[in-house]
């Protein structure tokens, strides 16, 4: 497929020069302003960020919001349905707005009326509902609804309201519109006037394909047939992603629909869109409801209703979101200050895109496989094939994908911002990535659903990757994350470089169109294109040659091997003697994402230890605060004392804050929250601690308590569906309890404590390691990872259901003592487990006496069973001992 990155053995690509000197005005920037500048005044809230998911949203500059806030401010905007002096400014605002939306898009009021809606979603369903359909019949075939299957979901959908008036649907492939397209026209019937639909986009929001505006008079005028049927054709020309980075001349391309989203073009205001609408094409389309503002008179007794003339009052159901639109004219004030327009707009994003795709596509593996694999219909030749957006997953050097989940748990350790999955576009989905209806109905079986982070089952992904570029994003952003795709896939270890071939020098433009030599990677030395590749950028530490060929990661110490690691000998375990099954420590965490509370011996409740993550940080939203978001959280050391029935809290630089265990249960006031979309009862735990807290963040912030009598369940999974045993949980995420056994960290830790290319090892604390995975339950006397085998665990008198492995995110780069971000300990962990970065086993009480207290302590001894065991659930304690592995 066009796009494709070729296999080890083909002739390799070779750079072409992405900035031609013409076009240095472009790459320094709109006019005599440089991006640089832009960002500074515009996006300060950008520092540190490289934000790459334009085609989800863009983003809105500085000056927008601030002049439609002293608009706001300044004058009165009343209901435009009314007709006072203020609905009038309102009115008459609105049809400026209006104006100039269609000018924006090259056209007038004489050929096109504008109908403002929620946005493009709700503008498809009102052609959907009132297009002049013809149902099937005994005379005819009625009408035909044809949509391209690389369409988004929402275009997709309207088959549901075709099959509802009784119309037949028919997906075209981009293949078949291209052969229809060399066929030439088919003979057709010119008396035959029944009305047929077809929907394509301007643009593909999966890989950024452009396909022709020509086709619209193409199917119009009957050259060019999506199906071969006699008819009338019209053409709905989804134009979101398109018009979000280029010019529509509605003059030249004239389509029947056109629905727009408005966030797509300025950022703001949300929720917003439109549907401009051919006026030959207005008076055939049909309406049933009614709203507020669409009558010109009805009765309420009779079936009497009449419309008003114009298209936008007739289907403008209800008061339009009329501050919104005035938000509008701001909108497109601050696009052309600073920019200049869309067709400058579309020369520089799509060279960005250009660059980046040359330079992606080009990096190779020691042993002359691809990086990536590139979803795409064009060569990045033109921005009239091509948008600006990359589409793309990842591969190891073995040509095995990474799922994208990975992918963008790794991208965000480094700031980036990306997307993945199908991006609301299953067709184009299934088209690239060679996904069968079949494959699609199996991942659902598996537990799949779009938008999850589930993005490999047997091996073959579920979505992928993409990145996409807005106006105000820099050559910076495009080299940060080719630095990224370097750094996590093509530097060795702790930093080693790979061996290097000869070398040579390629120059970069910076974006104030400059060359520059700075390496890509600060202290690192990275694997360079390909053997007589040119790469104009700055991220290829001066060279571009060819590597040997050698593997990029060192194989993983075994469990089965008969020499001891350093870390094994430094913590006295050899292999063959790995002594008992002990629990080694205990650690609860009062509060969700703070410090872990050490115990040696602790009592049971019925979530879990008792009190553990019974508290959370919420912000102004009442939205969960974690180290995600709030590293410093880590620094939050709660202390409980169980004696006094209170809760010392500390943090350095803040004076001690105690608070009672339990809330007053006559006094408190019961809020919601959510924790991983389960809705919670809690209580605000009131002013003092709120204060104290947002002064040590230096953000608003309250601390909340889980009510006392909330029973929250765990989602049951696999097993735990047939054997009837129900959870409680806290405000945990997953389960109970999380297990993790120190010869699994020993394992990590060996790997992460390696050499430098001078020699000198790079030291990783043990106990540094230990905190990141905050676990409740730290064992030893197994081999490293062999606990992701167990079914079940008896830790002395208690027995524990194993639920599954703990699926790890970015909180483990988090140094729990200090705060601070590391990408090595996520990017190693993901490397040796390859497919998924598993890490601990989750627990949950197969049973609890709450008639009795019980505790769990360090030094009690760990009992386990096999999976391969599980025929023996049933037998007692005391003979299941017989078949427990220790």
């Amino acid at each position: 497929m066009a796009g494709g990155v070729a296999g080890p053995g083909a002739e390799r690509p070779t750079f072409t020069r992405c900035w031609d000197p013409s076009t240095l005005r472009l790459a320094h920037g709109y006019g005599p302003r440089s991006v640089r500048e832009l960002r500074e005044s515009e996006f300060g809230r950008l520092a540190e960020t490289v934000y790459l998911d334009h085609a989800g949203a863009t983003l809105f500059p500085q000056s927008q919001l601030t002049n439609f806030t002293k608009d706001l401010l300044e004058n009165v905007y009343g209901n435009p349905h009314s007709q006072n002096i203020t609905s009038k400014l309102t009115h008459d605002t609105v049809e400026q707005v209006r104006y100039r939306v269609l000018a924006h898009f090259h056209t007038t009021p004489e050929d096109y009326s504008m109908v403002f809606t929620s946005g493009s979603t709700a503008a498809l369903k009102l052609v959907a509902e009132a297009f002049p359909w013809v149902s099937r019949g005994p005379e005819n075939g009625g009408s035909q609804f044809c949509y391209l299957t690389d369409n988004h979901t929402s275009v997709v959908g309207m088959r549901k309201v075709a099959e509802a008036r009784n119309v037949t649907s028919t997906p075209v492939s981009p293949e078949d519109m291209w052969s229809a397209e060399e066929r030439g026209a088919l003979a057709c019937e010119p008396d035959c006037q029944l009305p047929h639909l077809f929907c394509y986009p301007a643009q593909s929001n999966f890989s950024g394909t452009r396909y022709p505006l020509s086709w619209i008079e193409e199917v119009r005028s009957g050259r060019l047939s999506p199906a071969n049927v006699p008819g009338k054709w019209f053409v709905l020309l989804d134009a979101a992603s398109y018009v979000s980075t280029s010019p529509l001349d509605l003059s030249a391309h004239q389509a029947d629909f056109v629905p727009i989203s408005f966030y797509k073009i300025f950022g703001f205001p949300t929720g917003l869109g439109a549907l401009l609408i051919n006026n030959r094409v207005a008076p055939l389309l049909r309406k049933s409801y009614f709203g507020g503002g669409t009558a010109a008179a009805y009765l309420a007794g009779e079936d009497f209703y009449i419309p008003r003339p114009s298209v936008a009052e007739r289907f403008e159901d209800g008061t339009i979101s009329y501050l919104d639109v005035i938000a509008l004219k701001h909108g497109f004030d601050a696009l052309e200050r600073l920019t200049g327009g869309m067709e400058n707009i579309m020369q520089y994003t799509f060279m960005l895109a250009q660059y980046t795709h040359t330079a992606l596509s080009s990096l190779r593996y020691p042993n002359g496989a691809p990086v990536v694999q590139i979803y795409s219909d064009s060569e990045f030749s033109s921005p009239d094939v091509q948008g600006p957006i990359i589409n793309f997953n990842v591969l190891d050097n073995g040509g095995n994908i990474i799922g994208y989940s990975e992918v963008d748990k790794m991208a965000s350790l480094y700031n980036i911002h990306l997307r993945t999955g199908c991006f609301c576009n299953t067709g184009a989905c299934q088209r690239h990535l060679g996904i069968s209806n079949e494959m699609v109905k199996k991942h659902l079986e598996a537990g799949h659903v779009c938008g999850d982070s589930l993005d490999l089952i047997d091996g073959q992904p579920t979505g992928s990757v993409r990145i996409s570029f807005g106006y105000m994003s820099s050559v910076e952003d495009a080299q940060a994350f080719l630095r990224f795709i370097i750094a996590t896939r093509l530097c060795l270890p702790g930093g080693q470089p790979v061996p290097q071939g000869s070398t040579g020098k390629a120059g970069a433009p910076s974006a104030e169109g400059k060359a520059q030599d700075t390496p890509a990677v600060t202290g690192r030395h990275c694997v360079s294109p390909q053997e007589g590749a040119r790469m104009d950028s700055g991220v290829w530490n001066d060279s571009s040659s060819t590597v040997n060929s050698v593997d990029l990661c060192p194989a993983m110490g075994k469990a089965t091997r008969t020499q001891p690691t350093p870390s094994e000998k430094a913590a006295g375990i050899l292999p063959g003697d790995l002594g008992p099954h002990i629990v080694t420590n205990l650690y609860l965490y009062p509060i969700k994402s703070c410090a872990a509370f050490e115990v040696t011996r602790w009592p049971i409740g019925k979530h879990g230890l008792l009190y553990d993550r019974s508290w959370m940080i919420v912000n102004h939203n009442g939205i969960c605060l974690s180290q995600k978001q709030e590293p410093r959280l880590c620094l939050i050391q709660p202390f409980i004392d169980l004696q006094q029935r209170i809760m010392v809290i500390k943090a350095k630089g803040m004076e001690p804050i105690e608070m009672p265990l339990e809330e007053d249960s006559g006094r408190v006031q019961i809020c919601q929250s959510i924790v991983c979309t389960d809705r919670i009862n809690t209580y605000d735990c009131g002013e003092k601690i709120s204060s104290w807290l947002s002064e040590f963040l230096g953000r608003p912030c309250h601390l909340i308590k889980q009510s006392s009598n909330f029973q929250r369940n765990a989602k049951k999974h696999g097993k735990d569906q047939s054997t009837g045993i129900t959870a409680t949980l806290s405000l945990v995420n997953e389960a109970q309890y999380l297990l993790v056994n120190t010869s699994s960290i020993l394992e990590l830790h060996q790997q992460l404590n390696t050499s430098d290319e001078n020699g000198k090892e790079k030291l990783f604390p043990m106990k540094d390691l230990i905190s990141r995975f905050r676990a409740n339950i730290i064992m030893n006397g197994t081999r490293a990872f062999e606990e992701e085998k167990w079914d079940e665990v008896s830790i002395g008198s208690l027995h524990f259901q194993v639920q599954g492995p703990c699926h790890r995110c970015q909180m483990i780069c988090i140094n729990q003592q200090t705060g601070q971000r590391n990408q090595d300990v996520f990017q190693k962990l993901s490397e040796s487990r390859k497919r998924k970065v598993n890490f601990g086993v989750y627990l949950i009480h197969r049973s609890l006496d709450s008639s009795s207290p019980c505790f769990l302590s360090v030094g009690s001894q760990v009992f386990s069973v096999l999976k391969e065991n599980v025929e023996h659930h049933d037998l007692p304690a005391s003979e299941k001992c017989q078949d427990l592995v220790s």
